[in-house]
């Protein structure tokens, strides 16, 4: 299986990195074929352009400087994101990809109306995140609601796949973890995953 897997932590001997290194190991010896794409190595630019703005309705998205990230992601079986999550939300890096390479036209159509869109990742089977959270389990589960969790699966997802597992492992109160912690939580993925 193709499986991309994209890692999102500017600092290289940070636990997101280890995380990241421990599944491709994990999956690599499972049997499939990983790409890796670190947004910060490769200098990913988050921010939508004017003109990728302005095609977003076209009959083309312009996507003169994003045609390998978006082939790459259309040809992706597996999906592996790995990232910290920051004020319940995701990295900025990593939200800019979602926005500028899972484009219209390559993810998802708009309708007509601008009524429901219709996905295009038919190519996409499975989608497995790792992330890793400074708070205690209960204030995302109980007080936000896992706010990271409903927008990659419902909204992500939901328009942009069919029938596309998802599963997610979140490590809770992370920046006190200890060793054992954390080598824990990797069986605890390579059991998942």
């Amino acid at each position: 299986m193709k499986c991309l897997v994209v890692v999102s932590h500017p600092l290289e001997n940070s636990l997101c990195h280890y995380l990241a290194a421990q599944t491709v190991e994990h999956l690599t010896s499972s049997g499939y074929h990983i790409t890796l794409l670190d947004l910060y190595k490769n200098n990913f630019e988050p921010v939508l352009t004017q003109q990728e703005r302005k095609s977003y309705y076209q009959a083309n998205f312009n996507d003169d400087l994003l045609g390998n990230e978006i082939e790459q992601l259309k040809q992706t079986e597996s999906l592996v994101l790995v990232f910290p999550t920051w004020w319940f939300g995701f990295p900025a890096i990593l939200k800019g990809w979602f926005d500028r390479v899972w484009a219209p036209g390559h993810a998802y159509n708009h309708a007509s109306d601008l009524g429901a869109i219709t996905p295009l990742l038919d190519n996409l089977k499975e989608v497995k995140v790792i992330t890793t959270l400074g708070s205690p389990w209960w204030v995302d589960k109980l007080v936000l609601r896992q706010p990271v969790k409903r927008v990659l699966k419902t909204a992500l997802l939901g328009a942009c796949t069919k029938r596309c597992k998802f599963d997610m492992l979140s490590l809770y109160k992370s920046e006190s973890a200890s060793k054992p912690r954390v080598e824990s939580f990797v069986r605890k993925m390579k059991g998942k995953f």
